[in-house]
């Protein structure tokens, strides 16, 4: 697999934790190979150095400056990063999405990405202390309660240690879980918390104790609602053929790997209905279905109603504006 090429885009006061807590697996990861696996570049908005929440200086290169090659960038903030007005920034950051360069957002990035109009249509997170910058920024926001959220091609995660579980989800997707266990490994990282810690219980709480590869599994599928990966990637990426996996699914939740995957995406979905206005179409896809129609089939085969039939019972009132969602 070629290097990643992925940049930190740093806004003064940035969370040093944070942003240690992201750097930190993708150096452990180039170290435990034979070749490197990440390209790593620094950026801050002045062009020579940003200011951490602790004081200290990192040396930086500036965004106005430097080819827009990137696979992700990332926008780490701290502090009032809704407070931040960078036209430029924010018109170079919808550069980077125009030529198909994902973006994250580490604990107040998120801020900046919407401020940018970067996050409309996507699930995001967002440290708990910047809830209340989305109930004053216009616009329609999937805001979840959530440790990080991985939806298409966004990457937001909470802050604090949460980056840690991120690039463990990031690394087992690019290189596969046994190998991202031992990043995690190194940094004695012994609980990976999955995306929806704390808000929902953990996979060992829902299932309970599974084998490695289901777990690694069910951990790639909540990570890959929008865009679901197919059952050779999810067995490969678990370290496991795909005969192995199945059967081991089989024994250990008496279903198959793909309707455990269906099973996720369409209580996402509920959620979504219950929770927004968004239309069934744009539901559909950010849940991984090919249509509406597809989508509205499966939900009926699973639940026993239509998903407009279940959004009349559960949804949001007409009269109450649904701009933001929480969950």
């Amino acid at each position: 697999m070629p290097i990643r090429k992925i940049a930190f885009a740093l806004t003064d006061g940035f969370a040093l934790m944070s942003t240690a807590a992201a750097l930190e697996p993708l150096r452990a990861a180039n170290q435990f190979s034979d070749q490197p696996r990440y390209d790593v570049t620094l950026l801050s908005l002045d062009g020579t150095s940003a200011t951490s929440s602790f004081g200290s200086r990192f040396e930086t290169h500036s965004f106005e400056n430097i080819e827009l090659d990137f696979d992700l960038i990332f926008v780490v903030a701290g502090g009032n990063p809704k407070s931040l007005n960078q036209p430029a920034f924010f018109a170079w950051l919808r550069r980077a999405a125009h030529k198909g360069i994902a973006l994250g957002g580490i604990s107040g990035g998120s801020v900046i990405l919407a401020k940018a109009g970067l996050l409309g249509q996507h699930r995001f997170t967002v440290h708990w202390h910047h809830y209340e910058d989305f109930d004053t920024l216009p616009g329609t926001w999937l805001l979840e309660r959530r440790l990080f959220v991985i939806d298409r091609d966004r990457y937001t995660c909470a802050g604090g240690s949460a980056p840690l579980d991120m690039m463990h989800a990031l690394i087992a997707r690019d290189h596969g879980t046994p190998f991202a266990q031992r990043i995690s490994d190194w940094f004695i990282q012994t609980e990976i918390r999955g995306a929806d810690a704390p808000q929902t219980a953990p996979i060992l709480a829902r299932y309970g104790p599974l084998p490695r590869a289901v777990t690694a599994a069910l951990e790639l599928m909540e990570t890959h609602i929008a865009d679901p990966l197919d059952q050779d990637q999810i067995a490969r990426l678990s370290g496991l053929s795909t005969r192995q996996l199945q059967r081991q699914f089989r024994d250990s939740l008496g279903k198959s790997l793909m309707q455990e995957y269906r099973h996720i995406r369409l209580e996402t979905g509920k959620d979504l209905l219950g929770s927004t206005r968004l239309p069934l179409g744009e539901i559909a896809e950010l849940t991984g279905f090919a249509s509406q129609a597809h989508f509205s089939t499966r939900f009926q085969e699973a639940y026993g109603i239509a998903p407009s039939h279940w959004r009349k019972k559960t949804g949001p009132e007409s009269s109450e504006p649904a701009s933001i969602r929480k969950g």
